[in-house]
């Protein structure tokens, strides 16, 4: 059964971080490329970060260059985002995503609020 299981999120104040986790299970973890999108209430979901499969390639929206780092363990079947300098306008639910050869997985998400 295939599952991701994101953790790490909650309430931080602006400036703040956090580090968001996704456990996968159930395929091949080190076969598939992995990516963090969000959801803003009454907006679209979002691709955040994106990281290859061997983690060797990074990509991120420019609205959080330089502040997220997204990073993956092969040995613990685990996807990270590190989220420095949180602004509120990056509150929204927090989803990774799994894209292999021919399918794509989507964990539950984690919510995320930067509030004062």
């Amino acid at each position: 059964q295939v599952q991701l299981v994101e953790s790490g999120g909650g309430l931080v104040q602006p400036g703040g971080s956090l580090r968001l986790s996704c456990a996968a299970s159930g395929f091949t973890f080190s076969s598939y490329a992995m990516s963090w999108y969000r959801q803003a209430p009454g907006k679209e979901r979002e691709l955040v970060a994106f990281i290859t499969s061997a983690g060797g390639s990074t990509n991120y929206a420019d609205s959080v260059k330089g502040r997220f780092t997204i990073s993956r363990d092969n040995a613990k079947n685990t996807v990270y985002l590190q989220m420095n300098s949180l602004k509120p306008e990056d509150t929204a639910v927090y989803y990774c995503k799994a894209r292999g050869p021919r399918y794509a997985y989507w964990g539950q998400g984690t919510q995320v609020t930067v509030s004062s």
